[in-house]
């Protein structure tokens, strides 16, 4: 038996044992409401989504080709109309996630405007877009259901058994929009505890992946722009346990931490790390410093010291009061990071790089695999990154080295549009449309993210619509432009009314008022025109 039969039977012996004051509820309306918001609570929907990543990182380990992905979301719409979108093309949401970007959060939904992503916004903002998120993903269930209870009475009424019996089969089996978010704690919003107390609101609101970052808090800047700066060891790794004593005290148990490395373009520390004993954490984190050697008739006052295989070092400290790491030691930085992050409990490493190369994050996670031979990356296909012309610039630099004429390109001018038809452009665009598999394959990435997309393609549509609608074209810009394509393509949100919960709201009044209900679907609803 169903569970949607289940909940009529349920309800049915209940309205029973209710009496007379409950002749005008219905066990079946009853139940479909119940369908209709399968998650009653946040941690249901954390626990729930945990499942499902610990399924997928398990898959993955079996199977490389099995890697995941997320498109970056700043509002509720955006993230429901991307499933809705991928149930409709692809018939599964398997392996495809949300990713919750604190940049967009920053750049979108802060109550002091468009901020940089430099952790100024208020943090409590990123919970409630979890929440936001799921709010939206759950009325997907519930429109979805909603049409098919309806077409369910059209084949009772019709009598048609086979089509009844069919539409049954879907609303039993129905597979939910709600699907894992992975989301951005930044640094943390503060100390130890400001973390674990933010991740409990994210927790709570549905979040059951956590991406957080070895930066310093009140230094926070974005992964792809200068001046950041890391903490030590100890400091990053107090806020992974955090997290984890965040999700363990809500009862979501295999709760995801995704530990980011920085250190890749990070060349600033704020302090010295603390060592115990050489060769600790503290010890390897120092040694990366950039020093000199003096002695100690040559020190100033103020200066900070380091004794160094018995000798002493001065660690070169700038204006800012910052201390800089050597040069080109970011590779071994991050490699270190990562193995002493998974040591701390991180489920999932990230590594920030400038440029998007297979072959650099593979070197990378190879030497971390030597230690931990089943680490798996989160890795961020931003777009900071210039795919174009990293891409062609790398299929240049490969066919230089194997020797094949590339006289007809200006490496330093690929971007530009006359190489789009070339054959180094074709290639290229060969090489991003694999480089997904290819960095699962060979550098073990589990999933794939595009941080803001919908960012950019916001940005685009607006730019196009306003181009059209206030140019020549006047409404045909918007008809032809939008209107004809949403039809054209079959995109839900055409039928705006429905999308807002219309439909759903009806439902619920001929449950409330029966034949006296005042419902917005009739005869005059314009939405009638698009079928």
């Amino acid at each position: 038996m169903s569970t949607y039969q289940k909940d009529i039977d349920a309800v049915a012996t209940l309205k029973e044992a209710n009496g007379s004051p409950w002749d005008a509820i219905n066990p079946e309306a009853v139940a479909r409401m119940r369908a209709q918001n399968k998650f009653k609570t946040g941690l249901d929907i954390a626990r729930y989504t945990a499942g499902i990543m610990r399924r997928d990182m398990a898959e993955f380990d079996k199977d490389k080709t099995k890697y995941t992905q997320s498109l970056g979301c700043w509002h509720g719409f955006v993230g429901q109309q991307k499933l809705i979108s991928i149930k409709k093309h692809f018939g599964s949401t398997e392996r495809k996630y949300l990713y919750l970007s604190g940049w967009m959060v920053a750049a979108l939904r802060s109550d002091f405007g468009p901020l940089p992503d430099q952790s100024m916004h208020e943090k409590t903002v990123v919970a409630d877009l979890v929440e936001e998120l799921y709010t939206f993903l759950r009325q997907a269930d519930a429109r979805e259901l909603g049409d098919l209870f309806r077409q369910l009475d059209k084949a009772r009424e019709a009598g048609d058994t086979a089509k009844e019996a069919e539409i049954q089969k879907k609303i039993d089996n129905h597979e939910t929009h709600v699907v894992p978010i992975i989301a951005d704690i930044d640094a943390g919003f503060g100390n130890a505890e400001a973390t674990y107390l933010l991740a409990k609101k994210m927790i709570e609101a549905g979040a059951c992946a956590l991406q957080i970052e070895n930066q310093v808090a009140d230094e926070k800047q974005c992964g792809h722009q200068d001046g950041k700066v890391t903490v030590p060891h100890a400091d990053f790794h107090a806020k992974i346990r955090a997290l984890r004593y965040a999700f363990l005290e809500l009862g979501v148990d295999d709760g995801v931490i995704v530990a980011r490395t920085d250190s890749e373009g990070a060349g600033l520390t704020k302090e010295i790390a603390v060592v115990r004993e050489p060769g600790d954490q503290g010890d390897i984190y120092n040694s990366f410093l950039d020093v000199e050697e003096v002695a100690p008739e040559d020190t100033n006052p103020g200066d900070v010291l380091i004794s160094r295989d018995g000798k002493l070092v001065r660690p070169k400290r700038l204006p800012s009061g910052l201390y800089q790491f050597r040069q080109g030691t970011g590779h071994e930085r991050c490699v270190f990071d990562c193995i002493e992050a998974i040591n701390a409990g991180a489920d999932l490493l990230w590594i920030e790089t400038a440029v998007p190369t297979v072959y650099e994050i593979r070197d990378m996670m190879n030497e971390v695999r030597k230690v931990h031979p089943d680490a798996k990356l989160v890795y961020n296909n931003s777009p900071s990154f210039n795919w174009t012309l990293n891409f062609r610039q790398q299929v240049f630099d490969a066919w230089e080295k194997e020797g094949k004429d590339v006289s007809a390109y200006d490496r330093s001018d690929l971007m530009n549009a006359k190489y789009d038809d070339s054959e180094i452009s074709a290639e290229a665009d060969r090489w991003v449309k694999n480089f997904q598999a290819d960095c699962s394959r060979e550098a073990n990435v589990f999933h794939h993210l595009i941080t803001l997309p919908t960012y950019h393609t916001t940005a685009l549509s607006v730019d196009n619509l306003a181009k059209e609608y206030f140019g020549e074209a006047g409404m045909l810009g918007y008809v032809e432009g939008v209107q004809r394509k949403e039809i054209r393509q079959g995109i839900a949100c055409v039928k705006h009314q429905n999308m807002a919960g219309s439909d759903i709201g009806d439902d619920h009044k001929e449950y409330y008022a029966g034949e006296a209900a005042l419902k917005a679907g009739g005869a005059k609803n314009t939405s009638n025109q698009f079928g």
